[in-house]
């Protein structure tokens, strides 16, 4: 997600979504009115859609806990290299000690 996006409320997404569903209105039009891209909201559409089964995809918690998985993996690996350089560091503090 880029540093200037804006992050909505799901209930926000959700009425979004509800009123793009009911098809009164083109998407284009509702996402003007709720000051949106129309492509945010064709976004949240697919989104809702794979969340409730409808489509092929990632659901929303598999995301988060993809997201969540990825940061804690790279947590691990900067903790791994500096624990590697910690024991370079004393392997050759005790090899000068002797």
């Amino acid at each position: 997600m880029s540093k200037h996006a804006r992050r909505y409320p799901p209930e926000y997404k959700a009425e979004a979504v509800r009123l793009a569903q009911q098809g009164e209105k083109p998407i284009k039009h509702i996402a003007e009115d709720l000051g949106i891209a129309h492509q945010t909201l064709r976004r949240w559409i697919a989104q809702a859609e794979i969340d409730a089964g409808r489509r092929e995809g990632l659901t929303t918690a598999e995301r988060e806990e993809l997201r969540r998985l990825r940061r804690e993996n790279r947590i691990l690996r900067e903790e791994r290299e500096i624990l590697k350089k910690a024991a370079a560091f004393f392997a050759q503090e005790t090899h000068r000690t002797r």
